[in-house]
């Protein structure tokens, strides 16, 4: 019979596998089959976002009123993730958790699992690089919303042969998507936090996280319209 210290050998790697062959099948749909997920929809639909804003020098408040309103909650998020980073420091320093102390193990028996203070560490090292990603991928998505709050500004009459609502589209699209990949690194610090209270909880988590995250990120009945259909994702 598997010994409850082994038990984290076994469902922490499959829990893990799990979630990380779900993002690549994902991956994989978005970049085959963008207009049967949420992301490669919404991706499209900001291209013809752009082209209409850069259109009409009238749109150019609205254009500049919503990337405001992008780059605030990509702020507020960022902030969050590094306010999380410096809390999971100040827990692995303190001897409060007994990190520090070394020997013993944590939970009291309650923990169905290895329950070494060696892995109690791993566990919020593995925690801390999530919040810390998340925190550089909410501010690469602030840079490339900043630049294009300035270039969709420019009007088509005026565009160097380089500068199209194309390649402003792709700008934003790239925002985009270190908005949506900073996301998923506070998806993959869920399981791992309940991975403290133990390996079942994670393994359990991990299966849950991947199908709350396939409903949200498919579309089966995409309505697209003929204009949209016929654009590109980039």
């Amino acid at each position: 019979m598997m010994e409850k210290k082994d038990l984290d050998l076994v469902l922490v790697p499959i829990g893990l596998a799990v979630m990380v062959s779900y993002h690549v099948w994902l991956l994989y749909r978005i970049r085959r089959h963008p207009k049967t997920t949420v992301l490669g929809i919404n991706a499209i639909n900001r291209v013809v976002w752009v082209k209409a804003m850069m259109s009409d020098a009238k749109n150019a408040i609205l254009a500049v009123q919503t990337l405001r309103n992008n780059i605030m909650a990509s702020t507020l998020l960022s902030t969050t993730a590094i306010m999380l980073s410096s809390l999971i420091v100040v827990l692995m320093t303190s001897n409060s958790v007994g990190i520090s102390s070394g020997g013993e193990g944590y939970g009291g028996g309650l923990i169905h699992g290895n329950s070494s203070k060696l892995l109690l560490s791993i566990k919020f090292f593995a925690i801390l690089v999530c919040f810390l990603t998340a925190f550089l991928l909410f501010v690469q998505s602030v840079r490339y919303y900043s630049h294009t709050g300035v270039l969709i500004n420019v009007p088509l009459k005026n565009h160097a042969p380089t500068l199209t609502p194309e390649y402003v589209g792709r700008i934003i699209n790239k925002g985009s998507y270190f908005w949506s990949l900073g996301m998923r690194a506070f998806y993959f610090s869920f399981p791992l936090v309940l991975w403290i209270f133990g390996p079942i909880p994670m393994f359990v988590s991990s299966i849950g996280m991947v199908f709350f995250l396939y409903f949200l990120d498919t579309s089966h009945d995409p309505v697209l319209s003929a204009e949209v259909q016929n654009v590109e994702l980039v």
